[in-house]
């Protein structure tokens, strides 16, 4: 099983690179929605995306599938296409 990783705060200060984002309205849209629910950022939202697709990328390179399961375990969604 893949260790999924983890999204902490550094203890030594890191320099930051600022990028700059052209988006459509719709995702800028849902970049705001999804910030509202998860209690952060668009940066946090931005974050946590690309930890996911990580995630997805290194499944997909071992063989693996990624999906949504039910609490019962059985398959609900597979993610293709990553």
């Amino acid at each position: 099983m893949l260790e999924t990783p983890k999204i902490t705060q550094p203890k030594v200060k890191r320099e930051k690179v600022r990028l700059s984002l052209d988006v459509s309205p719709e995702l800028n849209m849902k970049l705001d929605e999804l910030s509202l629910k998860i209690q952060g950022s668009r940066s946090d939202v931005l974050r946590r995306a690309l930890v996911l697709m990580d995630v997805a990328v290194r499944a997909r390179d071992e063989g693996h599938k990624l999906g949504v399961v039910d609490k019962n375990q059985p398959l609900l969604t597979e993610i293709v296409g990553i």
